[in-house]
């Protein structure tokens, strides 16, 4: 039975990992987070996540649970770097799926699983949207260059980065097929005279309301046909059920020496589908 701690558990994605954990026989709650000072710090975790008692109370650090635990999957947005240091010094494995991290958190996670951390770190858990990615690489090196590339991603009112990190994952990804510059050829909306568009850019834009759980749609236009690339979330579980898979990975995993994405988790699926 795999021992997961959750951190951020009373947050929107949090609830929904505890709540999928409890229906798991193959996963076992050991440790539940949340920000010092939180409304729900010592209420159960999952009478929280609406799932019933599982005697696992919300405490503001991971101490007491970490020695018990197998993996920890991070969704919170602090403190990231210090779940990553202390699950490295501990030997247990990190699923991180928080995406407003610097340049500089990025390289000190690398060097963490440099040093052996087992990591996996991805800005999206949904196997429908790793496709997405594959997809749209793929579809951005056949089309010619006289297709326009456009991403737009919407959000729920309350998600305060902008853009997604899966649209930026895109737009990565779509600048290395193309081989553009993700600092100088991304444009992020379009205001006033702004000028033809030019091949040499990729468009980005967010749309923010009510509680859209997450969409993002890759467009190549051209003269007289378009197409479109359409991913849409209806339901967090998509996202918890993918970072336990990840978890699950991760785990299995003898040794770190770099870090994972959820492309890597899904890689015998992928591969089979080539194949075919």
């Amino acid at each position: 039975m795999l021992k997961i701690i959750i951190t951020g558990a009373a947050g929107r994605m949090g609830r929904r990992l505890v709540a999928n954990i409890a229906l798991d026989n193959d996963l076992q709650l050991v440790g539940a987070t949340e920000y010092p000072g939180s409304e729900f710090i010592g209420q159960d975790a999952g009478s929280v996540a609406g799932v019933g008692e599982l005697n696992v109370p919300i405490l503001e650090d991971m101490d007491l649970a970490i020695k018990n635990a197998d993996a920890i999957v991070d969704f919170s947005t602090g403190n990231v770097l210090n779940h990553v240091r202390l699950a490295v010094e501990n030997d247990v494995a990190i699923v991180i799926g928080t995406t407003a991290l610097s340049e500089q958190d990025l390289e000190e996670i690398n060097t963490l699983a440099q040093q052996g951390g087992r990591i996996v770190l991805s800005t999206n858990y949904s196997v429908g949207v790793n496709l997405l990615f594959y997809l749209s690489e793929l579809t951005a090196r056949i089309l010619p260059e006289d297709f326009d590339i456009e991403v737009i991603e919407a959000h729920h009112n309350k998600k305060k980065d902008a853009p997604s990190g899966t649209a930026m994952t895109l737009a990565q990804i779509l600048c290395a097929a193309r081989k553009l510059s993700i600092d100088e050829d991304l444009r992020h909306g379009r205001v006033g005279i702004v000028g033809a568009r030019n091949t040499q850019e990729i468009g980005v834009h967010s749309v923010r309301g009510g509680d859209i759980v997450g969409d993002h749609t890759v467009m190549f236009a051209s003269e007289g046909e378009r197409i479109e690339l359409i991913h849409r979330a209806s339901s967090r579980d998509t996202f918890a059920r993918g970072a336990l898979r990840a978890a699950r990975y991760i785990t299995d995993q003898q040794e770190g020496g770099r870090i994972y994405s959820m492309q890597d988790v899904l890689s015998g699926m992928l591969a089979a589908a080539t194949e075919e």
